[in-house]
C-alpha cells in the first residue's frame, strides 16, 4: 500500500462522478464545481456511484497523477455531510481507502494543559 505525505490537504468530491473521466475532466471538475485549484499541494478524491471506485487526483510539481482503486466485493464508507467538498487529513483518506467509516471513529479531544500536578 502507498502511503501520502501527511502535510497533504484532501478533498473530496461529495457527489458521484462518470468514471469515463480522465485526468482533464477531473481537473475541470476541481476548478468549476470544486472551486479548488487542481495544481495545489492537495489530493482530490471522487467515487462513483456504486461506491466501489475511487480516483485520487494530485500534481506533484511535473504533471498530475492519477490513481484508481476498485472494490472487487465491497464498497467504500464514503461520508455523508452536506457540504458538497468535504476536507480530510491524509490518514483519513488512508482510513477510508482501507474500508474504515471516517464518521463513526472518534477521537479524543486535544488538551491543552497548565500544570502538570
Amino acid at each position: 500500500m502507498f502511503r501520502l505525505d501527511a502535510d497533504l490537504r484532501v478533498y473530496l468530491h461529495r457527489e458521484p462522478i462518470d468514471f469515463r473521466a480522465g485526468l482533464n475532466g477531473l481537473v475541470t471538475l476541481v476548478e468549476q464545481s470544486m472551486q479548488l485549484d487542481p495544481f495545489a499541494r492537495a489530493v482530490f478524491a471522487f467515487h462513483n456511484r456504486g461506491r466501489n471506485r475511487v480516483k485520487l487526483l494530485l500534481y506533484d510539481r511535473s504533471g498530475f497523477w492519477l490513481l484508481m482503486k476498485r472494490l472487487e466485493a465491497d464498497h467504500f464508507a464514503w461520508p455523508r455531510r452536506e457540504q458538497a467538498v468535504m476536507e480530510l487529513t491524509t490518514e483519513q483518506l488512508h482510513w477510508l481507502l482501507e474500508g474504515i467509516d471516517i464518521e463513526a471513529v472518534r477521537r479524543h479531544p486535544s488538551r491543552r494543559y497548565r500544570h502538570a500536578s
